[in-house]
Parts: structure tokens; sequence; C-alpha cells
């Protein structure tokens, strides 16, 4: 979702300074300049040196110019929170600089990460009583049915499997889709919706065209559950609020719980199950230590930070900002990944998967401020709950491939791992003389 309304925000920007023109549209390039693609590039599961460079150096850095457009990214922890949580100085809204067609709902941005109060206000408010932890604790058996399904089929499609495509995101998908109440007829479709929102490798086009259609999608679940509301959480928000929400505003809430939800937890998934196999103790751990999972798991969060950027920021007026002179409607981009790695809050091991970690929760893997993501307590129990059952079902859990083998997804928002062949257990002494 971020990668999609960046972009459109961008497109946005570019278009009305070069379409009337005759110049460039968005939509229809096939790659995104380089410059701006620092920050989500990795090597493996670690960010680029170069990030770590800047964000010793400049904690604020201005990235680049493009058609006009000046982008900062803010990489420092203190700074990124500093942003994250200043409303005066920074917007979310992007609507007064996106066209839209009034026959194209899907267009709408609804949701929440783009909007400010008192609209963001109101709509958190719709979202926020269904993720407190009271509530969410009505899921955990849900949660542990379907984390034990996904392996009981993992185990029969053995002994290798992949675990991106056999698991890590078939759980949160299953999830994601009973808790908005989506009907069996229609998992097929919105399966498929996720992944390419988040991925700028083919510039605009995938970008557009994917936004477009899970959001049409969606509008479509909504529409039809105005008139028979189902039992999950868009049927409940039509029971409770009627028509004081518009089909966009709540389309554009689904939106955001199903992609903050999806992609976000299978990526956090099949990167935590990679790191956790480089040493078997921590599976070991998770086995034999009450608690010791909670821990890692916010380790995980913190070393991964998968989300690589947060929501944009536009400058309300002209700032200074940890000595950098931001002009009215320069974007600010808050690189997560960036700041979870910085010394002078994680130590000088930062870099490190230290599964010991002393308050590794300090972490921006969820953002911070108005804007933290609604779902992160459900997403602990995703991760908390997967470990644990793969820890204790598949006790020999091995790679299949060696690790340099493995096909990361570049230049995406969310990162992740294209494909985890794992063994499930260990090789017999007939395998091995095989």
């Amino acid at each position: 979702m971020v990668a999609t309304y960046l972009k459109k925000w961008v497109g946005s920007r570019i278009l009305n300074r070069t379409t009337r023109k005759g110049g460039l549209d968005l939509s229809k390039m096939r790659m995104f300049p380089r410059q701006v693609s620092m920050p989500l590039r990795r090597n493996g599961v670690d960010p680029v040196p170069e990030l770590g460079q800047v964000r010793e150096a400049e904690p604020v850095h201005k990235l680049a110019h493009l058609f006009g457009l000046t982008v900062w990214v803010v990489s420092g922890h203190a700074e990124a929170k500093a942003v994250l949580t200043d409303t005066t100085n920074f917007s979310n809204d992007i609507r007064p600089l996106v066209g839209s067609d009034p026959n194209k709902p899907s267009e709408g941005i609804g949701g929440l990460g783009f909007t400010d109060p008192p609209d963001h206000t109101r709509l958190r408010k719709l979202l926020t009583p269904e993720f407190t932890k009271r509530r969410l604790a009505r899921l955990e058996p849900a949660i542990e049915k379907i984390v034990n399904d996904q392996l009981d089929l993992m185990e029969a499609k053995g002994p290798v499997v992949d675990i991106v495509s056999d698991f890590a995101f078939n759980v949160p998908f299953l999830l994601i889709a009973d808790l908005l109440g989506v009907e069996e007829s229609d998992r097929d479709r919105f399966r498929a919706l996720g992944p390419a929102r988040f991925d700028l490798s083919g510039g605009g086009i995938g970008v557009f065209g994917s936004a477009s259609e899970s959001r049409d999608f969606l509008f479509e679940i909504v529409r039809k559950q105005r008139v028979d509301p189902g039992d999950g959480l868009i049927g409940s928000i039509i029971r409770d609020q009627g028509d004081a929400i518009d089909d966009v505003e709540l389309g554009g809430l689904a939106d955001g719980v199903f992609l903050g939800g999806y992609e976000t937890s299978a990526s956090m998934l099949a990167l935590g199950t990679l790191v956790l196999l480089r040493d078997p103790s921590n599976f070991e751990r998770i086995r034999e230590e009450p608690g010791a999972v909670d821990v890692i798991v916010e380790e995980l969060l913190r070393y991964l930070t998968v989300v690589q950027v947060a929501f944009p920021r536009f400058a309300r007026h002209d700032l200074e900002l940890f000595g950098q002179q931001v002009k009215k409607g320069d974007l600010v981009a808050v690189s997560l990944s960036g700041a979870d790695r910085d010394k002078q809050v994680f130590g000088l091991d930062a870099e490190d998967f230290y599964p010991r970690r002393n308050a590794p929760a300090a972490h921006l893997a969820f953002g911070h401020g108005m804007h933290r993501c609604v779902g992160a307590e459900l997403a602990r129990m995703e991760l908390r709950a997967a470990f644990t059952a793969l820890a204790h079902r598949f006790p020999d859990l091995a790679l299949a491939v060696r690790e340099e083998q493995l096909r990361f997804r570049d230049f995406s928002i969310v990162y992740g791992v294209e494909s985890l062949p794992v063994q499930l257990h260990a090789a017999t002494a007939e395998q091995v003389a095989g």
C-alpha cells in the first residue's frame, strides 16, 4: 500500500507537470530511477552498507531531486521517530494532490496511511476495537488451527517443501480472509492480489495495475456486504456504521488490513525462518525456554524490518529538519530498516541478529506514532504461533539449498525471499546411502 500511493502521489505530481505537455506518464514507466532505490536495496537480508554510511553521516539525507520533486530519506532512529510523530510539520494526506475518476471508485484513497486528522482519527476508531489484545485473544484458536493445518499439508507434501508458497503466504492469507469475512468463493482471486502491490521492479505498470485490480475487488466485496453483511470485519463495520462510512472509505480500510497483514506477515515468516535456520539453537530455545519465542520474534522484527520505508510524509511548509532545509511539498521518506540498525539505540552489534538482545521492542518495524500499524499485535501472535509450531513439529528442519542460491525480492517496499526450500526431517541412513 505504501508503494502504491507513494508512486501514485509522485505520478500525480509528474503528470500534473508533464502530461499536459505530452510528457511522462508514470503509469507507463517500466522502471523507476535508481537514485531513489538505495533504501530499498539489500544484500541478502541486510540493508546495503550505503544506507548505514548515510545514517552515520547524515541521518536526514537528500536522496534525489526528480521531476521537480525533492526526496529526503531519514535513517536515524531518533530522527525517524521525530518525523513519524510530527503532524504539525508533515502531512500524510495526498488526496488533494491525486486526481480521481468518479467512474472508477478504486481511484479513491480511503484507508488510514494517507489521511490526516480528523479523517484519520475517525477511521482508525473503527478498526482499533477489533485489534486490541483482548479482542484478538479470541483469534488464538483460529491461528493455531490455520498453522497446524498448513503444517499437516507440508508433512504430506514433503520431505522437501517451499516455506514461502507452502506456509508463509498461506497462514496470513487465511487469517486475513477470515478476519475480513471474504467468502470461500472469492478467495482464489483474493489470494493473488497482494505481492505485486509492493514490487517496484517493473515500474509503474505493475504497481498501478495491481493496485486498481485489488481495490476494485474489495469494493465488490463491500457492495455485496452492504446487502448482506457477513460475520467478518467488513460486515461488522457496516452493521455498526451503516451509511456513515461510504464504500471508498470502507474499501480503503479493508485494503489496508489486507495489505498490512498479508505480504508483510508472509515475508516475516519466510525470512524469519531463514534467519532462525542459520543456528539450530534458535529453534531449540523456542522448544525448551518458556517465553523465548517472544524475545526472538521482537529481534526478528527489528533485524528484518521487512516494511522498508514508512508512509511518505510531505512538508507542510519550509522547515529545518535536523540541520537540513526542507521545502514545502518535499517528500520525506523514513527508512524503517535503516533506523532499526542504528547503533546508538541497539548497540555496536545492531547489524547482527542477536536473539538475546535487551529491549529489541524499541524497533520501528510497525512504524511509530499516529500511523503505527494497527495490526501489530495480530502479527506478533501469528509469528509466535508459527515459529513455535515449526520448532516442535519439525525439530530437524534445515535448508534444502545453499543460502547463496536464494533469490530475494529486489526493489520492493516489503522485502522478501522468492522461495525457501527446506528439508522437513533429517535424512535417514537409507536416504544417505541412496
